[in-house]
């Protein structure tokens, strides 16, 4: 039996992994630490909604600035906010491979509090389509026509 004095090597993940799983697992922190302490609900209708028995005409909810924010590095995009629930959302979106996961924390008593995968997808196909319930004024087809005509994109062979 022969026995090596070297000292045993270790392999180590690239720098790039390194920092994405910390920023995944940064994000996860963040939204675990907002359901563990709540966020506040609101207690009457929600922004834009009069009461049932209202006689006032609808109104139209303002536009307020829900605390979202993004980051990202080399493979993955995380953006945080705030459904219309209340509730902490993430968005986690793979650059590398396309995959999107969303995430929703919930905050309130021990029975509610927690940490859920509302849905995951592979979206490279998704990336692939020039439209998809499109409400847009003009659709893709119209507005590359348009920009053929005035010089501002070359033909397709």
């Amino acid at each position: 039996m022969h026995r090596s004095s070297a000292p045993p090597t270790t392999v180590q993940d690239p720098p790039a992994a390194r920092s994405g799983w910390l920023l995944v697992a940064g994000a996860l922190f963040i939204v675990g630490g907002l359901a563990a302490h709540g966020a506040p609900r609101p207690r009457g209708p929600l922004a834009g909604q009069d009461p049932p028995d209202s006689q006032l005409p609808p109104t139209q909810a303002p536009m307020m600035s829900s605390g979202s924010t993004a980051d990202s590095n080399g493979r993955m995009i995380a953006v945080t906010g705030i459904d219309l629930t209340g509730s902490s959302i993430l968005y986690l979106i793979d650059t590398v491979d396309p995959h999107l996961a969303i995430y929703q924390a919930t905050g309130g008593s021990s029975s509610t509090q927690g940490v859920r995968l509302v849905g995951a997808r592979k979206i490279d196909l998704d990336l692939r389509l020039d439209g998809f319930n499109d409400k847009s004024q003009y659709t893709y087809e119209d507005l590359e026509r348009q920009f053929i005509e005035n010089g501002l994109l070359a033909e397709d062979p």
